[in-house]
């Protein structure tokens, strides 16, 4: 008789974990005297003085350190990693990376700063299903998934990831979950629910829209949410503002659309030969300013004065809800202010960081429509500096705003009306705002710019409340304006 063969025992693969590495465009240089500094896209960032050592066990930084180490680090030298590590974290010069020693599954890459990967518990038993926020799309040659909601995306490298993350458009147990090929475990999985990419429901619960965060997030659209956060700074990483992105591509469209052929009715012999009237050359006089008198800034009373003109309420009233066939809804609050908005909800609140304004002092305002007062904002000054300094470079102007006005939204005063338009029709009210207030400081004989850029995660640090309950959708600057010859 043969003697049996002994089989042999498959090999348990080895668990995926994470690491942290630096990003592919950033590079760490070391001076002698142990000085580190990143560089990245012409710029150069300081992270400080470090031991030989530690230089040393941070050169496998570029292709991973497991995340998990640096939370028990004690050696010194480990510490000195940390806080490099940490650094460069909260700089956004960082990924995660998820996989084996061989394979990588996914790669976190932070879209907040300071965003450092954590791994919400679960258990097998939880039930969860995906956020109707999330989406996969293409990246180049990359498939990634994100969410406006998220602080980071998820670039998917295993296209098993893709199977599970279709079966979670309904409710599932983990359990169930884990026995599909390729499930890549619980830190996975706790990654996506720390990211708001999944969420946990409850035993009865269909994970529809109701069941997916507080009553301010339901009334959003998935279009406008994305929108918002994919449009502004703060809450995405990609590239934004005056780049000139397709430069390369395609000629500069022109200032003045080609005339359409057909015989053309010239309007000028219809021009009234009198003077403009006042409303005329107000119009025809405004401008943007970006050059401020640092001599003689704006004084309280002219601030008074100009959001008494421009945004104060004139008078309110209800009205019950009436769908027109005999049905009556609720008691709806309305106000009148000096500009048009959709369905008078007047959903814009004005908020005021004051650099310099005599008989006021620096700070951040938020701007009582309805008392016509000031409400001052406790906020730390390296908030404010940041909102001056980002203020500045996009006005390309010399100096900051005297007072930058940041235009925030109510959100879901509009989203509770209106279905699919509700950000669009915000971003109308913000443009009939802006022309008001533009013309409020030319009447003034003030200076104004409108700025197109605002930073939502800032904004929700400095008033301490949710993106998607209310947050910037226009900025605007506010100073006197320095005259032509002014030293």
């Amino acid at each position: 008789m043969r003697r049996p063969v002994k089989k042999r025992k498959r090999k348990a693969s080895a668990a995926p974990g994470l690491s942290a590495r630096l990003n592919a465009h950033v590079h760490l240089q070391a001076q002698a005297d142990g000085n580190v500094t990143a560089t990245f896209d012409e710029f150069s960032l300081p992270l400080g003085k470090y031991s030989i050592d530690a230089l040393k066990r941070a050169q496998a930084i570029g292709v991973g350190l497991p995340v998990a180490s640096f939370a028990s680090a004690r050696k010194v030298v480990d510490k000195e990693v940390a806080l490099l590590v940490e650094r460069l974290a909260r700089t956004g010069l960082l990924e995660y990376r998820f996989g084996t020693a061989n394979k990588d599954l996914a790669i976190v890459e932070p879209q907040v700063a300071g965003y450092w990967p954590q791994i919400a518990r679960c258990t097998a038993t939880d039930t969860i299903v995906l956020s109707r926020f999330a989406y996969l799309r293409r990246r180049g040659n990359d498939m990634v998934l994100e969410s406006p909601r998220s602080a980071a995306l998820f670039q998917i490298c295993d296209p098993r990831l893709v199977s599970m993350l279709a079966t979670l458009s309904s409710p599932q147990k983990i359990r169930e979950l884990g026995r599909q090929p390729g499930f890549p475990g619980l830190e996975f999985i706790g990654l996506l629910l720390d990211c708001d990419i999944l969420f946990r429901v409850g035993k009865d619960s269909d994970g529809l829209r109701p069941s997916e965060g507080d009553e301010k997030l339901v009334v959003w659209d998935f279009h406008d949410l994305l929108f918002h956060s994919r449009s502004t700074e703060g809450r995405q990483s990609s590239p934004i503002g005056g780049r000139y992105p397709h430069i390369d591509t395609i000629a500069p469209p022109p200032a003045v659309r080609a005339a359409w052929s057909g015989e053309a009715i010239d309007l000028q012999r219809f021009a009234a030969p009198a003077e403009p009237s006042p409303f005329v050359k107000l119009l025809r006089e405004r401008h943007s300013t970006r050059d401020f008198d640092e001599a003689q800034p704006i004084t309280l009373a002219e601030l008074a004065q100009f959001l008494e003109s421009a945004a104060r309420v004139q008078w309110t009233w209800s009205e019950p809800l009436d769908f027109g066939d005999g049905d009556i809804g609720p008691e709806i609050a309305y106000t009148r202010r000096p500009y048009p908005s959709a369905g008078s909800a007047y959903e814009l609140e004005l908020y005021l960081a004051v650099s310099a304004c005599e008989g006021l002092a620096r700070g951040f305002y938020h701007y009582d429509a309805e008392r016509h007062a000031l409400v001052p904002i406790p906020t730390d000054e390296q908030a404010l500096a940041m909102q001056f300094e980002a203020a500045q470079f996009a006005m390309d102007s010399p100096m900051p705003p005297q007072i930058l006005f940041t235009i925030a939204a109510r959100f879901p005063r509009v989203a509770w009306k209106y279905s699919a338009i509700a950000y669009s029709l915000i971003l109308k009210d913000v443009g009939v705002l802006l022309q008001t207030l533009y013309l409020t400081a030319t009447d003034m004989n003030l200076g104004g710019c409108a700025i197109g850029t605002g930073n939502i995660e800032l904004f929700a640090r400095m008033t301490g409340q949710d993106f998607h309950g209310e947050g910037p959708v226009g900025q605007f600057a506010l100073g006197r304006g320095r005259q032509v010859g002014d030293g």
